[in-house]
């Protein structure tokens, strides 16, 4: 009987050791939310999605590498309104966050909330903002509760880097920091807060130099490298559930789409050829290759996952049209209450 042990699995340095499995899991997610998205805008051109409706285009190895990868399921995520992405790295099914797009009674707010408020109490995603920054108080909220109960939970707070600019943004940084709460604020650098360039709508274009003010602990992401992206956040993250301190992180990013479906991909603040420059570095296609490099995949592979992918999307736009519209007594049952006289 031979007593020699299993030759070590090989380690590649460059993936932190992380599980094939993993990466290929992660690999999947970032490729679901792009081609949920160019479906969500497909939609949006035929006139099956109303209002405003903003993508995540770009922006992949941010909801994949911090939610999918640097979080539990325990922990709370908190964003805006360009919320899809984050929500599906988050767990929450895709079927009813399209069949909320579309303002069906299976999805995630009844059909009422549209893409804007994306919600899902099972998953701790705490929703979709549509106002600007209001939602970082909320965090802040968020994470003392974990606090006050004695949890190791950690709130991650997403935002655009316009919200950097308003009230409440200082406000929510400022207790989190006075109170010691365990959360993670990150700005998704996009470059653009609606069309108006960082360096024209704020004084320090360096975003993570707001987070000095009150002491917090800062970092800059490259926000197209999702190992990079989870590796930095589960740092801020462990920090936060160790010691109950927060951190403000800058993800250096980019929108491939314009602010929202109304606006056009290059408008009249951007280029083409910046949009085509930019596309260079897409983060899904900068992980394929490092897959392919690192030999855990080949191009069959990366075909099929293109095939399995889409496949989902087609089973979410089918589940999503062919749920009921909302009832019209859904109104009486979600915004008001029979007063009992008190």
């Amino acid at each position: 009987m031979s007593t020699t042990s299993a030759a070590p699995k090989k380690q590649h340095s460059r993936l932190f050791g992380l599980p094939k499995e993993t990466l290929l899991d992660w690999y999947d997610d970032m490729l679901l939310v792009r081609r949920f998205e160019e479906k969500c805008a497909q939609l949006y051109g035929m006139g099956k999605i109303m209002g405003f409706c903003h993508l995540y285009n770009g922006q992949e190895a941010i909801s994949t590498g911090a939610v999918k990868g640097a979080i539990t399921k325990d922990d709370y995520v908190i964003t805006a309104y360009r919320d899809h992405g984050l929500a599906i790295s988050k767990g929450v099914d895709p079927k009813p966050i399209m069949a909320e797009l579309l303002g069906k009674v299976t999805g995630t707010t009844r059909g009422q909330g549209g893409s804007m408020h994306i919600f899902d109490k099972e998953t701790n995603f705490l929703g979709g903002h549509a106002i600007v920054g209001s939602h970082i108080p909320i965090a802040a909220g968020a994470a003392f509760a974990s606090k006050y109960k004695g949890e190791k939970r950690v709130c991650l707070c997403f935002m655009g880097d316009g919200a950097t600019n308003i009230g409440a943004f200082h406000e929510g940084l400022n207790l989190a920091a006075l109170w010691k709460l365990p959360v993670v604020f990150i700005i998704e650098n996009n470059r653009y807060s609606m069309g108006t360039s960082v360096r024209r709508s704020s004084a320090v274009e360096e975003l993570i130099k707001k987070g000095l003010g009150y002491d917090l602990r800062t970092e800059v992401i490259d926000g197209f490298n999702v190992l990079e992206v989870y590796t930095k956040v589960k740092a801020a993250v462990d920090h936060a559930r160790e010691t109950y301190e927060p951190s403000l992180l800058e993800i250096r990013t980019y929108r491939y789409r314009g602010h929202s479906m109304s606006d056009p991909i290059h408008g009249h603040y951007r280029t083409k050829e910046e949009v085509e420059e930019q596309k260079k570095y897409d983060p899904i296609s900068v992980f394929a290759e490092i897959l392919k490099a690192e030999k855990l995949v080949d191009e069959e592979w990366l075909d099929e996952a293109e095939k399995r992918i889409k496949a989902i999307v087609e089973e979410c736009v089918t589940f999503a049209e062919n749920s009921p519209e909302p009832p019209l007594e859904n109104l009486y049952d979600v915004y008001y209450k029979e007063s009992n006289g008190e």
